[in-house]
C-alpha cells in the first residue's frame, strides 16, 4: 500500500490542509468538525479511519447506516454520526433514532415528522435547515426565500436548528456562495456552517465553515 492509499495518511493530510485554511482566517483548526463521508464504503473501509481517530462520520441513506453501523458502535462507542443525504419524512423516526445529527431539513412536512420523532424516541439530534444556495431544481434544500418561514415552524414544533448546510452548484467558484450562506446563518441568529467537500472544504473553511463533509479525499474514489 503506497502513502496515498493509506487511509491514515490521507486523514492526516486532510486535517493538515484544515489546519492551513483555518490558519489564512484566523481561526483554531479545532473549532471545525471533519465529517467523513463513509456512504457507499463498507466497515472494511471504515475501520482504518477509526483506528486513525477520526470519529465523526457521515452517511447519505437511512438504511444503509442502519446496516452498517450499528454494529461498529459496539465496537467503538463514541462514534458521531451524521445524515447528510436528502432524508424522507418516512424515515424521520429511523433517522432520529440513529443520527445524532441531520443536515438536510428542508421543507416543512419533514419539520413536521422530525416533531413527531423527537417526541416518541426522546432524542434531538442537532439539526440543520439545507439551503437551495444556488436555486438548483434538482438539489435539495429550502429556497432562500423559504428559509425565514421554514425556520419559524422549526420554533413553533420546539426544533433547535444549529445551522445552516448548502451544496454550492458544481463548477462554479463555491465562495460566493459559502459566503452566502454565512450572512443567512448570521441574519438568523445561527452558529453552525454544514459546507464544503472534498473539492472545496479548503475554500469553505475559510469562508467560516464549522462542518466539512469529506468522502473521497479520505476514502478514494467512490466504492459504488
Amino acid at each position: 500500500m503506497s502513502d496515498g492509499d493509506n487511509p491514515a495518511v490521507r486523514l492526516s493530510e486532510v486535517r493538515e490542509r484544515i489546519a492551513k485554511a483555518s490558519g489564512k482566517a484566523g481561526r483554531k483548526a479545532d473549532d471545525v468538525s471533519l465529517i467523513a463521508i463513509s456512504k457507499t464504503w463498507g466497515p472494511e473501509a471504515i475501520r482504518p479511519l477509526i483506528a486513525a481517530s477520526q470519529r465523526v462520520f457521515g452517511e447519505n441513506r437511512v438504511q444503509e447506516a442502519q446496516d452498517k453501523w450499528p454494529a461498529l458502535r459496539e465496537e467503538v462507542a463514541d462514534i458521531e454520526l451524521h445524515m447528510v443525504g436528502s432524508l424522507q419524512s418516512n424515515k424521520a423516526e429511523d433517522a432520529v433514532a440513529l443520527f445524532d445529527a441531520i443536515h438536510t431539513v428542508d421543507r416543512p412536512s419533514l419539520v413536521k415528522a422530525l416533531a413527531k420523532a423527537f417526541e416518541k424516541t426522546d432524542r434531538r439530534p442537532a439539526l440543520f435547515v439545507q439551503v437551495d444556495i444556488g436555486e438548483e431544481d434538482q438539489k435539495g434544500g429550502c429556497a432562500i426565500g423559504d428559509l425565514p418561514g421554514l425556520l419559524e415552524r422549526c420554533r413553533d414544533r420546539d426544533l433547535a436548528i444549529a445551522g445552516l448546510m448548502c451544496i454550492p452548484p458544481i463548477d462554479t467558484e463555491p465562495a460566493p456562495y459559502f459566503a452566502l450562506l454565512g450572512r443567512l446563518a448570521k441574519e438568523h441568529g445561527l452558529a453552525a456552517l454544514s459546507m464544503g467537500m472534498s473539492g472545496d472544504f479548503e475554500t469553505a473553511v475559510m469562508c467560516g465553515a464549522t462542518h466539512v463533509r469529506v468522502g473521497t479525499a479520505l476514502f478514494g474514489e467512490r466504492g459504488e
